[in-house]
């Protein structure tokens, strides 16, 4: 595996970022420095936020903004910008912009991140930050007639909310689109079968050609932030994890807590543990790459194929092999902070054996999958050169997992950043410099392959660990709290991308502020460079490539 990364950017050392230089780069824009547990935030007026992150990202490299958290406090309302580099994800800062508590006004930053359009409009939507000179900001999840915003503090929980009918207006109306134009406006669900899920995409036609693109979510938001913002860190928010991608990556979403909540509570984990963990989010990313690759087939050819039944099949040996392993067959609720709730499952010689059984079917499986999709012609036809994204526009769009890997973007946590066993074992990052719909799919294949390769050197450590060594779990406080005001964000790679959250303790035994950095949320914006162009066919495909669930881009 390639760990070799190199950078050039100011405020780069052999030691990692030098804060001082990024702080002497910024100048008179810094009014103030906090000390965050991943990073250090530079704090800055409201109306310098354009130029400090133009500076950060041509002067010092950081190209990623992974996420904007907005917040309410008694005195201030304030933005989080997250950054990192796609070229060293290991280095990160933070630039944290407080605003008036009586108008919470701040310049935009989509000038800059294009992603920070998405982001902004939600810190607007529940929190109710205005962001000056944001090219479109209204509401996201919420429906525009809602009235106050529901994370603001003077939001009344319990005032009745109604959706007018102007909410359900019939877009073909005149009213809502130029009647001399002499394009057509399609809606695409909130409910299709090219949807994947509650999305109402809303498509304008030149002809047969895709002229934009909107994505509209929100049908499917659930709290998912405030509910966890009422669990205890120790046991109540761990379900909630797997119900964010409720197709088959539980395990995986499950790391992204447990890895941010055991850093934020200093709490080690057993290298057992480690082991397990990263088996069994290995076995979650196969099946969700089958469900990716069964539904993207369904939407190229239209039907119910083989293709889908096969990938359903052998999806459905994952799923057997992981209900044995966490005796859940969807979610799992499986980790637990400072390892996992039990060992591997008795008699561990016939569980090895499944999971061996599997693996070594997986190549004749893969070149019957390659038969099937990749050699065929009309599939080539369809995916090829259609939904592409340069390698640049991705990281714009802040895109991660297979869609960046895809566009040939070098990314991936497990080696970028790693945790759990990944840095012990051999493996490679899969890319695919063909940007488009093809692309995507060849991505998700070859790191079936590589998953396959994790788990087996996995399945050797553990066959061979010492009876007495079987350490699942380490010891953790019956009650957790961090300091008040300690601050952390932290990232996995899930089955779509990156999957990060940052947790604001306040010295309770539940998160200040807990916000979920999903990838298929990024993902998922970066729809409307990849269709502009295309014909509606070329839309459902490229939507397909993104493999977003909609539960994940919600929450």
């Amino acid at each position: 595996m390639s760990l070799e990364k190199h950078s050039a950017d100011v405020g780069v050392t052999e030691d990692g970022v030098d804060y001082d230089e990024l702080e002497a780069l910024l100048g008179e824009r810094v009014i103030d420095r906090e000390t965050h547990l991943n990073a250090e935030g530079f704090v800055v007026r409201p109306d310098e936020v354009e130029g400090t992150l133009e500076l950060l990202r041509e002067e010092a490299g950081f190209d990623h903004l992974s996420m904007v958290t907005a917040q309410d406090y008694p005195d201030r309302y304030e933005s989080i910008y997250h950054l990192t580099k796609y070229d060293d994800r290991t280095q990160e800062v933070s630039v944290v912009v407080p605003t008036d508590p009586e108008n919470p006004t701040s310049e935009s930053a989509a000038s800059v991140y294009k992603t920070a359009e998405w982001h902004e409009r939600e810190a607007y939507d529940l929190v109710g930050v205005d962001y000056e000179n944001h090219p479109d900001l209204r509401r996201i999840l919420l429906p525009e007639t809602w009235q106050g915003h529901p994370l603001s503090s003077d939001y009344d929980q319990d005032k009745p909310q109604l959706v007018t009918l102007d909410e359900h207006v019939n877009p073909l109306a005149e009213s809502s689109k130029d009647s001399e134009s002499d394009t057509m406006f399609l809606n695409i669900g909130p409910h299709h079968p090219a949807t994947h899920g509650v999305l109402h995409v809303k498509a304008v036609l030149d002809g047969e050609q895709v002229a934009d693109v909107e994505p509209d979510i929100g049908y499917l938001h659930r709290c998912e932030e405030q509910m966890a913002q009422q669990g205890t860190y120790r046991h109540q928010i761990m379900p909630y994890p797997d119900r964010w991608d409720y197709s088959s990556a539980g395990l995986l979403n499950e790391w992204a807590y447990a890895r941010v909540a055991e850093d934020l509570n200093d709490i080690e984990v057993p290298e057992y543990a480690q082991i397990v963990r990263t088996m069994g989010a290995e076995l979650c990313r196969i099946a969700a790459h089958m469900l990716a690759l069964g539904t993207f087939c369904l939407d190229i050819y239209g039907d119910f194929t083989a293709i889908f039944m096969y990938a359903m099949r052998d999806r459905e040996k994952v799923q057997n092999i992981l209900e044995d392993l966490t005796g859940q067959r969807m979610m799992f609720n499986y980790f637990r902070l400072g390892g996992v709730v039990w060992d591997l499952p008795e008699p561990r010689e016939e569980f090895f054996a499944k999971i061996r059984d599997f693996i070594d079917d997986l190549p004749e499986t893969l070149e019957e999958y390659h038969d099937l999709i990749t050699g065929n012609e009309i599939f080539q036809t369809r995916t090829i050169n259609t939904g592409v994204l340069e390698p640049e526009v991705a990281k714009q769009y802040g895109c991660t997992g297979p869609v960046a890997r895809g566009s040939g973007v070098d990314y991936d946590l497990r080696r970028d950043d790693p945790y759990g066993y990944y840095d012990e074992l051999d493996w490679d990052v899969v890319t695919e410099d063909g940007c488009d719909n093809f692309a995507r799919l060849l991505v998700r294949m070859r790191e079936v392959e590589e998953s396959a390769k994790i788990i087996s050197q996995c399945v050797d450590l553990l066959e061979d660990w010492p009876e007495d060594e079987r350490n699942i779990q380490s010891n953790v406080p019956r009650t957790l709290k961090p300091d008040p005001d300690t601050e952390v964000y932290r990232a996995v790679e899930g089955a779509k991308g990156e999957l990060g959250i940052y947790i604001r303790s306040d010295g309770t035994d539940k998160p200040g502020r807990f916000k979920i950095r999903s990838p298929c949320f990024n993902n998922l914006h970066s729809l409307e460079a990849m269709a502009e162009g295309e014909y509606v066919p070329d839309l459902v495909a490229a939507l397909g490539s993104l493999d977003v669930i909609l539960g994940e881009v919600d929450r």
